[in-house]
């Protein structure tokens, strides 16, 4: 059994969304300054690195992150790789063999080159999907999608896609760390925090493969 933490390291110096808050992590308690134990305090937005996007991120009014059932965040899953494409369309969909009955699908592109290089910096060039293939993967009964860089839609078009996937109940993550992973069928266990009518969650990812 192989075990792949697919979950990106929380620190001050990861990319994070224009104009969403860095991530601050604060020693607020130290041992070494003589005080019982060691707290931090960690302040960042809920869209921050590995997360979650329940239907309320887009969808004003609809489900919030507390209420996604665990269940849908775990269970078999398939990453597909698309390594030289751009963006994710229906049409390149159509034609990557995806086996059928699969609920729960990660894309693997040349974003995950990004976090296997230890990139700080955010880049608008990544690789998302069009809102064609988001309307594909919704006909097809998809009800989790998973990419691998902080959004599943283009830069500066990001509305289209979440609101067609969200929409439609499905649940997003984003910011997967898929650069050890090769194509094939795995289970997933992601587990956000629960967070009282939150529209995101940072989350745990990890695949398990065989």
């Amino acid at each position: 059994m192989n075990i792949y933490d697919i979950t990106l390291t929380i620190a001050g110096t990861m990319p994070t969304w224009p104009g969403d808050p860095r991530v601050h992590l604060e020693k607020i308690s130290s041992i070494s300054n003589g005080e019982e134990s060691n707290i931090t305090q960690l302040s960042m937005s809920a869209h921050t690195g590995t997360h979650i996007d329940a239907p309320h991120h887009f969808i004003n009014g609809a489900m919030t992150v507390d209420k996604v059932p665990v269940k849908t965040l775990m269970g078999r899953a398939y990453v597909k790789c698309f390594p030289n494409a751009d963006i994710i369309t229906a049409e390149l969909l159509k034609t990557a063999d995806i086996p059928p009955r699969t609920r729960r699908i990660l894309f693997k592109t040349k974003n995950s080159d990004f976090w296997a290089k230890g990139d700080k910096d955010f880049h608008t060039d990544y690789v998302a999907l069009s809102p064609d293939a988001a309307t594909y993967l919704v006909k097809r009964g998809v009800k989790v999608v998973g990419v691998d860089y902080l959004s599943v839609s283009p830069y500066k078009n990001t509305k289209p896609v979440h609101q067609i996937l969200l929409g439609a109940g499905v649940i997003v993550i984003e910011g997967l760390d898929l650069s050890e992973v090769s194509q094939g069928r795995y289970t997933l266990y992601c587990l956000p925090l629960k967070i009282s009518g939150a529209d995101g969650a940072p989350a745990r990812a990890v695949l398990v493969g065989v």
